[in-house]
Formats: C-alpha cells, sequence, structure tokens
C-alpha cells in the first residue's frame, strides 16, 4: 500500500514537471551522464566537497531527486555509486513523508562514504535505508566555504545542492536507497 502511494506521488510529481513519466529505471547511458554534470556542479559549489570526495572509498551520487507533494509527498531519483570515478552500481533513492507540504523541486544528493567498512555496508545491504542502516552526517559549509570538522571525520557524510548551490534544513533520513538494473 505504501508503494502504491509512494508511486502515485512521485508519478504525479513528474507529470507535474512536464516530464514525461517512463515505465523503467532511465539507460545506463543518461544516468552517467547526469552523474557526471552532478558531480562537476558539486565540485564548482564546494572545494572542500571535492578534497573529500578524492578521499572518500565511493560517492553516490544522484543528480535529479524529485520531490513533491500536496498533504502526502514523495521523492524519487537515480544514480550511480562510484568507485576510483567509475561507475560501479546503479541505485534509486526513495522516501514519502505526511504533513503540510505543496509543491515541487528537483535537488542533487552525493553521499560519501570515507571508509571502506562504509561502502561495504552499504554495497551489500538488500535495500539501504539512511538513518537506520548508516547516519548520514548532512554537511554545511562555514565560514570561508569550510566543512565542519566533525562531519569531516564522519564515515558517510551528505551533501544537497540544486544548481544555485549547498542546500540546508534538509535530510536524508528515512530515504530507502536500492540497487537497480537499468
Amino acid at each position: 500500500m505504501f508503494g502504491r502511494i509512494l508511486a502515485s506521488v512521485v508519478l504525479g510529481s513528474v507529470l507535474a514537471l512536464g516530464r514525461a513519466p517512463t515505465a523503467a529505471a532511465a539507460s545506463r547511458q543518461e544516468i552517467d551522464a547526469k552523474v557526471r554534470e552532478a558531480v562537476a556542479t558539486f565540485y564548482r559549489h564546494t572545494s572542500a566537497g571535492k578534497e573529500l570526495a578524492q578521499k572518500a572509498a565511493g560517492m553516490l551520487v544522484f543528480p535529479e531527486v524529485v520531490k513533491a507533494g500536496i498533504g502526502i509527498g514523495g521523492e524519487y531519483g537515480e544514480g550511480a555509486l562510484l568507485v576510483h570515478g567509475k561507475t560501479v552500481g546503479y541505485y534509486s533513492t526513495a522516501s514519502a513523508s505526511i504533513g503540510f507540504q505543496l509543491g515541487a523541486q528537483i535537488k542533487s544528493e552525493v553521499i560519501l562514504f570515507m571508509t571502506p567498512t562504509a561502502l561495504e555496508g552499504f554495497r551489500t545491504s538488500k535495500g539501504w535505508k539512511a538513518g537506520v542502516d548508516g547516519s548520514v552526517a548532512l554537511a554545511t559549509l562555514g565560514a570561508g566555504g569550510e566543512i565542519d570538522t566533525e562531519t569531516a571525520k564522519k564515515p558517510i557524510i551528505g551533501f544537497i545542492f540544486s544548481n544555485k548551490g549547498l542546500m540546508y534544513n534538509l535530510t536524508f533520513e528515512g530515504s530507502k536507497i536500492t540497487r537497480i538494473h537499468p
């Protein structure tokens, strides 16, 4: 039941944004092209994020996460896991929410697995849920564009951004990430 509600909300969101829905996941080439563009945008917005990404064991990138709702909301996006700059798998992220909400937005998400252990825990899961299977420390920029030193020490660090820059007061908690086979 929950899955049907989420699918309905996401489908409605996609239609509201003027995009044609597809029955299956985007192709690997489409996802890879959007991931490359999102990574370039991410690097332009934060040099500190770029430095962390270069040290990370793995980087999960969701270039377009569509979020929409009217009372009941949902979000969905597809992306890729990069290890040493190479795509090693494709994933979707989805979540639902209830409460006062009206509208739609598109955001990008980057999750850095800073340790091999954190990356392995993600890769071996059958469906990884942020906040349950792994706590994602949301990165925010301080003075001079630097990331808080405590956040930089966490095993999993997340960034949420748009083409206008890093976004604040958002969360990864409750997002379910599942492997897909486009």
